[in-house]
């Protein structure tokens, strides 16, 4: 029996529609909206997208905070075979260029509290794209003709792209993760299987929708399943706790800073969390204390692992592990297997520590139009994911330590030669290293190393501003520290390790 096309996302919120199309599917910052509703907007944007010559495979990227308006748009592309690329608001104009430069999109849709960003990036591009504003007197309003017509070419496919996701790469130059309807359809129907979600669930969706996570760890889940998604706009401590008591949330998922930040807020001991069965950290390692805080709460916090190439979920720690095996990313999720790389170049299944490896169906397509990258990230079919595991015999991970030198800040991966790339870029750095240290509230932050021009007198506030101004708040050095010379091995390499744990030892001494 053929099975293409059973598999796309578009489906979702007409069969539930169809089922319970009264329940309600979304409330957006007070504003209900049914999976009937839901239904019919996306399924009219679908058609005016596809009207005003939108193909099937057209990019559509999109600058917008999580609204039910962006969902909206998600779906409305999943039922026209067009490719969603969200774009992060927190970059700066010239970083959103960078990015649409790379997905070359085919429709820039915008929320207006983002417009300014958006018409500062798209001047500095060399080609003119289509642009318009999300909402109901946006883009369902006015669809702006393509300039790139294509046909439909037919219904949507299994493996036709959904989703890119932009991610950080070694060279600090971003990459397009390709990831399809399958694969979306399968990373969701294993997490389902572990977190057991019906159309009884209530969701607290905090994760920002330029990431992966904002789509296959949250909302899509819930839609499939026809739960109710409590969707915030951006995280606030304060704001979380009493939506999880007023609404009854019965999961969320969020990033180790967002669980500290709850956890430190005046209102944590008093909120009433009885409502919540399942909160699921990523992002980064939980520290072992905050988990426990949580668990002394009566909520074990589930410690997950994932990548955007793995759409993202590769791994899940058990609930009733949550306190035992504290630390430990658990097993690989149904459907997906995990092996390492030896230190020989061998893949191997059994305990050891090695490379961590991905396979299954929820692996992505690829690097869009980057097959050296692509080709580099997989061995024997095997998506290496860069980061130091330890298997143990019953098949949990404990992920040791990342091998790339990306690290991250709240949540957001940063990766130091862009932020190295920036310092030079002012008159008196002749050299720049940039690591992530420990930080309590942001699990790392950046801190730079930097080596003066000589004869020049370096004001650190001025360079500071001159970081400020060309990149995202979260990829700014919280400290600069000006040396004589940088550490370098035999072979010329900064020892950026060797920094950041000098600095580490030195910033603990000072605090005895």
């Amino acid at each position: 029996m053929r099975t293409d096309g059973l598999l796309t996302l578009g489906r979702w919120t007409t069969d539930r529609a169809r089922v319970d199309g009264a329940r309600t599917a979304i409330i957006d910052r007070g504003v209900r909206t049914t999976y009937r509703q839901l239904e019919e907007r996306s399924a009219a944007l679908a058609d005016r997208l596809v009207t005003a010559g939108y193909g099937r495979g057209a990019v559509v990227a999109t600058l917008s905070g999580n609204s039910v308006d962006h969902i909206v748009l998600f779906v409305a592309c999943a039922k026209a075979g067009l490719v969603l690329a969200p774009i992060s608001w927190r970059l700066t104009a010239g970083e959103i260029a960078e990015q649409l430069d790379l997905v070359d999109p085919d429709l820039l849709v915008a929320e207006p509290a983002y417009a300014l960003s958006a018409r500062s990036a798209l001047d500095r591009l060399d080609r003119r794209i289509p642009s318009c504003e999300l909402g109901e007197v946006g883009v369902e309003a006015a669809v702006p003709s393509a300039d790139r017509p294509g046909s439909s070419g037919g219904p949507v496919r299994d493996d036709d792209p959904l989703l890119l996701v932009l991610t950080s790469g070694t060279t600090g130059r971003s990459k397009a993760v390709v990831l399809t309807h399958a694969n979306c359809h399968w990373t969701n129907e294993s997490l389902g299987r572990v977190l057991s979600f019906s159309e009884s669930d209530v969701v607290l969706a905090v994760m920002p929708q330029y990431h992966v996570g904002g789509w296959n760890v949250q909302p899509l889940l819930t839609l499939r399943v026809g739960g109710t998604l409590v969707l915030e706009r951006r995280f606030e401590a304060g704001r979380a706790l009493r939506l999880i008591e007023e609404h009854g949330v019965t999961s969320m998922m969020g990033v180790p800073t967002n669980y500290l930040l709850m956890a430190q807020h005046p209102e944590f001991l008093h909120t009433d969390l009885s409502s919540l069965r399942v909160a699921v950290v990523g992002g980064g390692p939980a520290p072992v204390p905050l988990l426990h805080l949580w668990h002394d709460r009566g909520v074990p916090l589930t410690q997950g692992y994932g990548l955007s190439e793995a759409a993202p979920n590769v791994t899940c720690l058990p609930v009733a592990e949550a306190r035992t095996h504290a630390g430990s990313v658990g097993f690989p999720y149904p459907l997906v297997e995990v092996a390492r790389l030896s230190d020989a170049g061998r893949v191997e299944t059994g305990p050891g520590t090695g490379e961590l490896l991905v396979r299954g169906p929820n692996v992505m397509a690829g690097y869009l139009r980057d097959r050296a990258a692509t080709d580099a990230a997989f061995v024997d079919g095997w998506l290496r994911t860069g980061d130091l595991a330890e298997l143990d015999s019953d098949g949990r991970v404990r992920i040791v330590d990342r091998i790339k030198d990306l690290f991250i800040s709240g949540g957001e991966m940063v990766a130091p030669v862009e932020v190295e790339a920036v310092l030079l870029t002012h008159p008196d750095v002749s050299e720049a290293v940039v690591a992530g240290v420990p930080d309590e509230q942001w699990g790392e932050r950046a801190v730079a190393w930097v080596v003066l021009r000589p004869g020049v007198r370096l004001d650190v506030a001025d360079l500071e501003r001159h970081a400020e101004d060309r990149l995202a708040r979260f990829k700014v050095p919280r400290e600069i520290v000006v040396l004589d010379r940088i550490p370098r091995s035999s072979s010329d390499k900064p020892l950026r390790r060797e920094l950041a744990e000098a600095y580490v030892t030195s910033a603990a001494g000072e605090r005895r």
